[in-house]
């Protein structure tokens, strides 16, 4: 091994570590800037720029474009937007740290997706990490005896964003990997689009709102996906996906340090649930 393969290995697990402290972030600053522009015009600038930054960065990549990965990866992008609008429109009306808890479900509910629509078996193990994983959920959306509509909504992108990775795994075998991801936000891009320009589009009403937008846009979409792919060539595929799981940790840390919220007991131990499921179905695929 040379001095610069090692340096590789090394650097890899912390510019991952970096990729999900970013977008534990995104959590805390969204929040301010959807107040004031609307979700979607927001999610429409964001997607549009992280494409425009992405073939900016890698132009070429425009030649590999062909119906079948358009095709594919419009439809797998469709379920991304639709979680991304569904987490961002959750994010408007409960608490980063919860949002961040709850879209971390979609660890756990991908393999149940797998099975119901790809008939993949569910195993013993699974299901007690789903039994886990909703207990964690009830004590994070419970109050009382209603469900909060912030949380309800996060739900729903847990599920959209696990079927986005069921219909990757799926279709992504063959296909590059950096025109699959354009075609995909592209594809997110116009949904959002699409409902802005109907309900009326909004542009960034200040440079608070476009400084999150080309943070969420350029660091947590386009570079963040480039510094993924490098690293999953030098690590294993389980580590990965335990490093990124802590995306949801930092959520948490981000809210509670920057964003001036408070944990109480009942959402901490929902999240420590939530997080204790993540990390069992992530050691299990080792």
């Amino acid at each position: 091994m040379n001095t610069r393969h090692a340096l590789q290995l090394k650097l890899a697990p912390w510019a991952l570590l970096a990729v999900s402290a970013s977008w534990g972030l995104a959590f805390v600053v969204m929040k301010g800037a959807i107040e004031r522009q609307s979700v979607n015009s927001f999610l429409a600038t964001r997607f549009l720029i992280a494409v425009l930054a992405m073939v900016v960065i890698q132009p070429q990549v425009l030649r590999k474009l062909n119906r079948e990965l358009v095709l594919k990866g419009s439809i797998a992008g469709l379920f991304l937007g639709s979680g991304y609008i569904f987490q961002t429109l959750g994010l408007a009306r409960t608490g980063a740290a919860i949002t961040g808890f709850v879209t971390g479900l979609y660890v756990v509910l991908t393999p149940v997706i797998a099975a119901l629509f790809l008939k993949e078996r569910i195993k013993a193990f699974t299901w007690a990490c789903v039994l886990l994983a909703t207990v964690g959920l009830a004590l994070l959306s419970l109050r009382g005896w209603s469900i909060g509509v912030g949380e309800a909504l996060v739900f729903i992108s847990a599920i959209a964003f696990a079927a986005h990775i069921v219909t990757l795994s799926k279709w992504s075998s063959g296909q590059d990997a950096y025109a699959m991801t354009i075609v995909q936000l592209f594809a997110c891009a116009v949904l959002t689009g699409s409902i802005s320009l109907a309900q009326g589009y909004e542009t960034p009403p200040d440079s608070g709102v476009w400084a999150v937008l080309i943070f969420t846009a350029v660091i947590c979409t386009a570079v963040a996906f480039i510094v993924q792919t490098w690293s999953q060539a030098h690590m294993s595929s389980t580590k990965v996906a335990v490093i990124l799981t802590m995306e949801v940790v930092f959520a948490a840390l981000f809210a509670v340090l920057f964003g001036g919220e408070s944990l109480s007991l009942q959402v901490s131990m929902g999240g420590i649930l939530v997080v204790i499921a993540m990390y069992l179905i992530v050691m299990k695929e080792a």
